[in-house]
């Protein structure tokens, strides 16, 4: 929370619209994304990913914290949950379409889910694991 640190200034002021403005394409995705995983991933019988397990919204129960540092924290658990869950279920829909890695370049992180896929590049690797 270095927002504490300094006093509310013009810069808090001015950043507050811009952040909370993104409440819209939040629930957008939120919507499109439950619409998505339940329907597609219950046809390919992927299992459904637990919700609960990826949003969190429980520090505004801390009687420590003001007001404003409460709605904030209730906004951060929803959209920061939001998307950890939206990235998990793209894990798992990548997992089912496509298991080749992407090739390496200096400085990409690799995805955890990347770990059992074949090498990029390696179609002998590609047709072991996923041939019939």
């Amino acid at each position: 929370m270095k927002h504490r640190k300094y006093s509310r200034k013009i810069k808090h002021i001015l950043s507050a619209p811009l952040t909370w403005v993104m409440i819209i394409p939040l629930v957008i995705m939120d919507i499109s994304l439950e619409i998505y995983h339940n329907i597609c991933f219950r046809l390919l019988d992927i299992p459904l990913v637990k919700r609960i397990n990826y949003i969190r919204i429980d520090r505004h129960k801390l009687s420590y914290l003001d007001w404003f540092d409460k709605i904030n924290c209730a906004y951060c658990g929803y959209g920061i949950g939001l998307i950890h869950y939206a990235t998990i279920i793209a894990g798992k829909t990548e997992e089912y379409w496509c298991g080749i890695k992407h090739k390496k370049y200096r400085g990409f992180i690799e995805p955890e889910h990347h770990k059992g896929f074949a090498g990029y590049g390696n179609e002998k690797e590609l047709k072991e694991k996923y041939s019939n």
